[in-house]
């Protein structure tokens, strides 16, 4: 390719010369311009196309122009800065009585954490130790019923009957027994938080109490209990068994 381009730039040149000999009256021309112009147009035709150009300075590696970015930065930063060291230090205390504060914060709210952790976990252990017994409170309410159906049963008139009748002292003396029986085991229910309520009387409440009946009373008020069919039973306060009852319907 380079020779085409040689032998053609010298066929230009020789073919410029011939029209301009033709052309215009025969001069002598030094032999030296015709070599310096034969190596102009051989030089202007070959230089664009096989010439490349590059840069004399050096491409700076990635990590060479990032510290100059951060220096430069820097740099800025320090010029930004005041040039009066109690200023800066009076931004250092201001600072570090920031974090104060926030380690602060942090620690009050990790103590008021860890106390409401411990009150619940005060609170939960309790509550397993009072309400441990609550299965078994359950299965001896009804021995504790039996007692007090047993003492429903004796009518009252044979209880007030003369000293005298000598007939009805057994059946004095066998009430009496389970009366004191019943006390004793409810006084030893009681000292482990159970406890017994007959709502007789009161106003009808659907949390401890268990409707079994409605019946119309003109002498009694609306919503009222009349008639206690099964006692309630509770443990440290909480309903262990509603009470059967029967209640005042006027409306």
């Amino acid at each position: 390719m380079l020779r085409q381009t040689i032998s053609t730039s010298s066929r230009t040149i020789g073919s410029y010369f011939r029209v301009a000999a033709a052309q215009t009256p025969v001069r002598t021309v030094p032999t030296q311009f015709l070599a310096a112009a034969s190596t102009t147009a051989l030089r202007s035709s070959i230089l664009p196309r096989i010439a490349r150009w590059y840069s004399d300075e050096a491409k700076a590696p990635p990590e060479e122009a990032n510290k100059g970015e951060k220096k430069a930065a820097e740099a800025k930063e320090g010029e930004a800065a005041p040039s009066d060291p109690n200023e800066a230090l009076k931004k250092d205390i201001e600072t570090k009585a920031k974090e104060a504060l926030e380690w602060k914060d942090r620690y009050l709210r990790s103590v008021a954490d860890f106390r409401n952790l411990q009150d619940r976990q005060a609170r939960e252990m309790k509550s397993t130790r009072d309400f441990a017994i609550q299965k078994f409170a359950k299965d001896l309410v009804d021995s504790v019923d039996n007692l007090d159906r047993a003492l429903v049963m004796v009518p009252e008139e044979k209880l007030k009957a003369d000293e005298n009748a000598e007939h009805l002292k057994d059946l004095v003396n066998l009430y009496e027994g389970i009366k004191m029986t019943e006390t004793i085991l409810l006084q030893t229910l009681q000292k482990h938080g159970m406890e017994r309520y007959d709502p007789h009387g009161a106003a009808f409440n659907p949390n401890e109490h268990e409707a079994t009946f409605m019946a119309p009373q003109p002498d009694k008020e609306h919503n009222t209990v009349f008639h206690t069919q099964q006692k309630g039973f509770k443990l440290h306060g909480r309903v262990l068994r509603p009470a059967k009852v029967g209640v005042v319907r006027n409306k």
